[in-house]
């Protein structure tokens, strides 16, 4: 594991030590470890001469700055109005199923935690999840089905 303090510097000398850098950092850490520790918020507030309260606000307001241990593969349905009447429930249904898991939880292997969050930008191709970094559209139950078999092939 990286460790928290030289990462954290390591980040603020290639983002710079302004409040501007911050989520750029947050973003860093997020990358290299799949979420933010406290111990990372800790170090980022005394780098940045900013509060910890002001670090852990700015983490747990944005999406992906996750600020608690995820699995390998982080799935990320969009909920938005679009999306649930186009059918995001029916998608939700199908991963929990699939998964053995709740929105918000991690499989016991860590490998999947399943998310809902308010919007992708796929407005037009609802419903639509990412996992990790790849955005997957037009979805149905087979769809993802197939999906995730990819997944636990991998």
């Amino acid at each position: 594991m990286v460790q928290t303090k030289t990462f954290i510097q390591d980040l603020t000398g290639k983002y710079g030590r302004s409040r501007e850098s911050l989520i750029p950092i947050l973003q860093g850490i997020v990358e290299q470890k799949n979420f933010i520790t406290d111990a990372d918020i800790i170090e980022v507030a005394n780098t940045l001469d900013l509060s910890a309260a002001e670090i852990y606000g700015t983490a747990s307001f944005y999406t992906f700055l996750e600020t608690k241990k995820q699995g390998k593969y982080v799935i990320r349905v969009c909920k938005s109005i679009i999306a649930v009447m186009k059918g995001k429930d029916e998608i939700i249904r199908t991963l929990q199923e699939i998964l053995h898991i709740k929105v918000g939880e991690t499989t016991h292997d860590n490998m999947f935690t399943l998310l809902e969050v308010n919007d992708i930008g796929w407005s037009d191709k609802e419903p639509s999840m990412m996992i990790n970094d790849k955005v997957y559209t037009d979805l149905t139950p087979k769809k993802v089905s197939e999906i995730i078999q990819t997944y636990l092939n991998n």
